[in-house]
């Protein structure tokens, strides 16, 4: 069944539609070789409905929307941009903007790919252009994208709520401090290797900050208020 669904997804069809067309085509044989009974399709209607009609899956298409969003919309380029300039006096303040804005991005949709992507097509050029190390920047640029998994409102935490039959409430509350500390500890630890290895993670111009901050507090409290509305 794994090497049907690999067949489905690089024939180009969605992952959704893959998994279908797999359940759908191995169920098919075991009815034909008589391991399934006939009847075994009968409950699909049922299932279909049953997820459609779950209030709590009803989140996951709207964070995902809503990370769809930011992204298309040019608002978390724009936090991101926003906070590499406030960030940007300290060594590694790049690399920090961009934990702080994979934590609001996480904050904001609950899932991990919008933040990754936007993440990626802004902050690797500017990294790379600012002279920053190739490896420091595909680990903060991988590990501050996927905290989407953990941080609230996460949409692995709502389908783990569903599937364990546990409050979906309960689960954010216990993902609410490990996020928050995962978030600490990348910043110390780009904080610190930009203390120890300057070389790594250069500050940005003094001349360039001059010019942010003559109106640093509009542009910091309009890229955060999308984000959080």
């Amino acid at each position: 069944m794994f090497a049907g669904m690999i067949v489905f997804l690089f024939a180009g069809f969605p992952v959704a539609f893959s998994l279908t067309f797999t359940g759908i085509f191995f169920g098919g044989l075991g009815v034909l070789s008589g391991l399934l009974r006939a009847d075994f399709f009968d409950i699909l209607p049922i299932r279909i409905w049953g997820t459609m009609t779950n209030y709590t899956l009803l989140a996951v298409p709207l964070f995902v929307f809503m990370g769809v969003v930011l992204e298309k919309s040019g608002l978390a380029e724009e936090l991101l941009e926003t906070m590499a300039l406030l960030f940007g006096k300290m060594r590694g303040g790049i690399a920090i903007s961009v934990v702080v804005v994979g934590a609001i991005l996480a904050a904001s949709t609950g899932i991990v790919g919008a933040s990754v992507i936007t993440m990626g097509l802004v902050s690797l050029p500017t990294m790379l252009r600012r002279g920053y190390d190739k490896e420091l920047i595909c680990g903060t640029i991988c590990a501050s994208g996927t905290l989407g998994q953990i941080i609230p409102p996460s949409v692995i935490l709502v389908l783990l709520g569903d599937i364990m039959g546990v409050s979906v409430g309960d689960l954010y509350i216990g993902a609410v401090l490990p996020g928050l500390v995962l978030v600490a500890l990348y910043i110390v630890y780009i904080a610190i290797l930009g203390r120890l290895r300057p070389e790594l993670a250069p500050a940005i111009p003094e001349a360039e900050l001059a010019v942010f901050r003559a109106d640093a507090v509009k542009r910091v409290t309009i890229a955060l208020i999308p984000a959080f509305a």
